[in-house]
């Protein structure tokens, strides 16, 4: 019998009982639209996952200074000023590995403008290359400062969007200046949106300025408090040198970098970071070594002593979200593949009983020369006939369930054409494997005993 003939056979048995027939289909329909739903809305969990990742910065690496400590007490990471611009210099020249480096100072304070205040949670300074580094380089309004104007300290700055929605109320905040510690700051631009990184922090709440600026005008002022004062207590009270080999320290103290009166430049001056982009995600290890020889060579460390600064690999969260995600995506994959299971015993059972209730028949068939493969053929191809329209039902399901769940509960998804053309396949297979014994049964009855069946 050809297989056209088969299949026609098939669906007249079928339509016989159309109501069994739909109901028999509900378990695969319900097991396939889970499994649709469930990996669209992995997926788009993940490239939700990915965006934050990029907005923090591909590839980023984060150098901190070390940490000092004084009678067994520790003053915590930072507490010692062992990094420089200069050593962000270094590593941008000298390591491969390395796309572009950003030195950061930092500190915490209000920001005012006219007769409204705000305090960002991040108050930077750093050198133009800081957008690079951290791939934000749309800006809504204006322009970046530039090197020149970082290395004359000018009173420049740019601005979130949640400045300028605190401060300025959403109107231009280009031209306009801010007062930060009883600096003017002019601001030059105005980055575009960010959000909030994986932390749930936001990225938007930021004032950049010149390292330069924030280092030798607004730290430096009188009224000035951080992490700088207390490393510099830290650097005088536990460490009478930071390096080996030395009479004294390298690093000026705070008072010496320079007052509020004079911005003169020092060659060794601390940042309280570096940031840092490698070239690529392969390498990240690369330059990781790379900057740590780099550093330890600059900083006179011997070999066995432990380094005086940390580098932290962003990628490391990122690979722990990641992994995270897959791993609850594939829960829900096996939630839905047991609902595809007992969607595939449910057509087992039905087949069977449609054997039980269809002997007559197939004795008749046997008994007028119909092969025993004919007999298996049939019976297969109804199983499987049920198993894909309820594949179709279900991909359309399925969709309708992923789109409805980012309308309403406004969670991502994706289209996944990879879970489409499983499910298809996932139905097809349920159909062999669950129909495949019914089938086999119905072909090896006796046409004597099958004509005898009442």
């Amino acid at each position: 019998m050809r297989f056209s003939q088969t299949t026609r056979t098939a669906l007249r048995g079928l339509r016989r009982n159309i109501t069994r027939a739909v109901l028999t289909t509900l378990g695969i329909v319900i097991g396939i639209a889970a499994v649709i739903a469930m990996m669209e809305i992995g997926q788009g969990a993940s490239i939700a996952v990915e965006r934050t990742i990029l907005s923090m910065g591909a590839n980023n690496l984060m150098v901190l200074p070390g940490t000092a400590a004084s009678g067994g007490v520790s003053f915590g990471a930072g507490s010692v000023l062992t990094l420089t611009e200069d050593d962000a210099q270094a590593i941008m020249r000298e390591c491969p590995a390395v796309r572009n480096v950003a030195p950061i100072v930092r500190v915490r304070t209000q920001v005012v403008y006219q007769s409204k205040n705000w305090v960002p949670m991040f108050i930077y300074g750093t050198t133009p290359e800081y957008l690079e580094v951290r791939e934000w380089t749309n800006l809504a309004e204006g322009t970046m400062f530039t090197s020149r104007e970082v290395a004359a300290s000018a009173k420049v700055c740019i601005i979130g969007q949640t400045i300028v929605r605190e401060l300025f109320f959403g109107e231009s905040a280009v031209g306009r200046e801010l007062r930060v510690q009883g600096v003017n700051l002019r601001v030059v631009g105005v980055l575009g949106s960010k959000g909030a990184n994986m932390m749930g922090m936001d990225q938007d709440d930021i004032v950049i300025a010149p390292w330069t600026t924030i280092k030798y005008r607004v730290s430096n002022a009188p009224s000035a408090t951080g992490s700088s004062q207390l490393a510099s207590s830290a650097a005088e009270s536990g460490m009478k040198s930071v390096y080996p080999g030395t009479g004294s320290s390298i690093y000026p103290s705070t008072a010496a970098s320079g007052g509020t009166s004079t911005f003169a430049r020092q060659r060794y001056v601390n940042v309280d970071q570096i940031v840092i982009a490698a070239r690529s995600k392969q390498e990240i290890e690369p330059a990781i070594a790379q900057i740590t020889s780099l550093l330890r060579q600059r900083h006179r460390i011997r070999p066995g002593e432990p380094d005086d600064f940390t580098i932290r690999n962003m990628t490391e969260m990122t690979t722990a979200l990641t992994s995270t995600n897959r791993l609850m995506t594939r829960l829900l994959l096996v939630v839905a593949l047991i609902s595809l299971i007992v969607g595939g015993v449910g057509i087992m059972n039905i087949m069977l009983v449609s054997v039980t209730e269809r002997t007559r028949e197939i004795g008749i068939r046997l008994a007028v020369g119909a092969k025993k493969s004919d007999v298996l053929k049939q019976f297969l191809v109804e199983a499987v006939i049920l198993c894909l329209a309820g594949g179709v039902l279900g991909i359309v399901l399925g969709r309708a369930a992923s789109v409805l769940v980012a309308v309403v509960l406004k969670w991502p998804t994706a289209v996944s054409v990879g879970a489409i053309v499983a499910a298809v396949s996932v139905s097809a297979t349920v159909g062999v494997v669950f129909g495949f014994y019914p089938a086999w049964k119905a072909s090896r009855l006796n046409p004597v005993e099958a004509l005898r069946y009442e």
